[in-house]
């Protein structure tokens, strides 16, 4: 289960929790008197915690996996996070455009349901997988290791994981990424990187997206700015509207630089 809400993984049968009880009642007789008690509390804490420290565990050893094939291959992975409706899905399309051959991208795309997704990235150019989740919130390294199966990798250069819409269970899943990005919509407010810090915390990059709207939500900048370094003090902090194209061409410069960064790194360090 996830360690946060408890969702089921695929592959995985929901653990079950054996409870200890009696529905017929017992008599006891003691002819000497003495302090006695029959109640047995149960705690199944310990189990639960185990658990789900065996599911992080075998995601760690599987991301490490996936984190050493993409460096052997030359790709620069992206883990992107967001609540829904925060402009994934757009920033992506409008980051696979202006790359054009600067770098060959790839897209895993993420979602309980639908490929709507999907479609509006393949129109962009770029091969694109889904990954339907069903009743879980997040990727896991094993869902990206068997989507990455389906892509046809020669060239590719730039690899975008595009996570389920959800700022908590996410956070906890190293999918094998070289760069976990989150993303902060002008319409989520200011105090988002407050509200879920293990996902800003653990962002090397963070995009404030939407900024064309910003006056219209009335998006107090400087606030959410302060609320980031206060979270991510070490994140690289963009400020895009995938619509106007603001920002863009910084954050694309970027990644260019990330990758050509990611290629003097040896591959088998880490």
């Amino acid at each position: 289960m996830c360690e946060e809400c408890g969702c089921g993984l695929p592959g995985e049968t929901a653990p079950t929790v054996s409870s200890h009880h009696h529905d017929h009642e017992h008599e006891h007789h003691h002819d000497h008197a003495h302090a006695h008690s029959h109640e047995h509390p149960h705690s199944h804490e310990h189990g639960t915690l185990d658990l789900r420290r065996r599911i992080l565990d075998t995601n760690d050893r599987l991301a490490e996996r996936n984190r050493g094939f993409f460096r052997a291959r030359g790709m620069l992975a992206l883990n992107v996070m967001s609540s829904p409706g925060a402009g994934k899905t757009e920033l992506i399309r409008a980051t696979i455009s202006g790359l054009g051959a600067r770098l060959k991208t790839a897209v895993i795309v993420g979602d309980l349901a639908t490929d709507n997704d999907a479609q509006r990235l393949r129109a962009a150019g770029a091969p694109v997988v889904q990954v339907n989740t069903g009743t879980v919130c997040h990727l896991d390294a094993e869902m990206v290791a068997r989507a990455m199966k389906q892509i046809p990798l020669n060239g590719i250069q730039l690899l975008i994981i595009e996570n389920v819409g959800n700022l908590v269970c996410p956070a906890s899943f190293d999918l094998g990424e070289d760069l976990r990005v989150a993303l902060l919509s002008v319409a989520d407010g200011e105090d988002k990187p407050l509200k879920y810090p293990p996902a800003f915390a653990s962002a090397k990059a963070v995009i404030i997206s939407k900024m064309d709207l910003a006056q219209a939500c009335e998006f107090k900048r400087e606030q959410a700015l302060s609320n980031i370094r206060r979270m991510a003090p070490g994140a690289d902090v963009f400020e895009t509207s995938a619509r106007t194209g603001a920002g863009m061409d910084a954050w694309r410069d970027y990644l260019v630089q990330q990758h050509q960064k990611s290629g003097e790194r040896d591959p088998l360090a880490a």
